[in-house]
């Protein structure tokens, strides 16, 4: 295991380890815990009751964040004619076709999300093996493979985050920034925990949501009580 920082250390010291605490205070004390000289990103972490090895119990998708996230994603766009014209009056940083594929081949990476229409899949997906590892490949399940582009770059600048489940079955997100007041980050928190109950998957058992944490960019996990979450 690596060894802790004397800082790290000092901000444990903020956290009960045994406690689990009401959704606000876990916030409160995550943010008097971090000792970034950066404005830090306050993260959500749900440990579920899924197996993600079995396809009926893989939980993916994305969710708009009511305060956003503090950061301006920058948005790739694959499209031709007329889609490509309303993805640019969208806002999108980046709109184009095969010149973007052969810059990505070549190692350009200046952005945070691509979306794409349909009608491009069949050229981004030869970016698979580059993008696939990275999490960036588009997906219908996150909205980011649709005619609609307008709504996709509109949604992804408001503050959409994508979720995935990962083998040990959990799920990490953003909620916002330390900087956030506190209702706000509280409320992004139950967006995401809200959403995460709505996708529940049928073939699920035993208790669902086994453990919640949040977290800022460098500082300690504090727990978070499921019986206190806003419904």
């Amino acid at each position: 295991m690596a060894k802790k920082g004397k800082k790290y250390l000092e901000a444990a010291k903020l956290v009960e380890v045994s406690k689990a605490y009401a959704v606000t205070e876990a916030i409160e004390v995550a943010k008097k815990a971090n000792f970034a000289k950066f404005d830090a990103t306050v993260e959500v972490a749900f440990r579920l009751g899924v197996d993600p090895k079995k396809a009926d119990q893989q939980i993916r998708g994305a969710v708009v964040l009511p305060n956003g996230t503090g950061k301006t994603q920058r948005v790739l766009v694959f499209a031709k004619g007329e889609k490509a014209k309303e993805a640019e009056a969208a806002g999108a940083d980046y709109v184009g076709e095969s010149d973007f594929i052969n810059k990505i081949q070549q190692g350009w990476f200046e952005f945070d999300v691509i979306v794409a229409t349909p009608d491009m899949m069949g050229e981004v997906g030869k970016l698979g093996r580059v993008l696939g590892p990275k999490g960036l490949m588009p997906n219908p399940k996150t909205g980011t493979v649709t005619f609609d582009v307008t709504k996709a770059v509109n949604e992804i600048k408001a503050g959409k985050v994508e979720y995935r489940v990962d083998k040990a079955g959990n799920i990490h997100a953003p909620i916002g920034k330390v900087s956030f007041e506190d209702a706000k980050l509280v409320e992004n928190f139950t967006t995401i925990y809200d959403t995460l109950l709505k996708v529940k998957p049928a073939a699920a058992k035993g208790t669902y949501m086994k453990n919640v944490s949040v977290t800022t960019t460098m500082g300690p996990g504090v727990k978070v009580d499921p019986s206190t979450f806003n419904k």
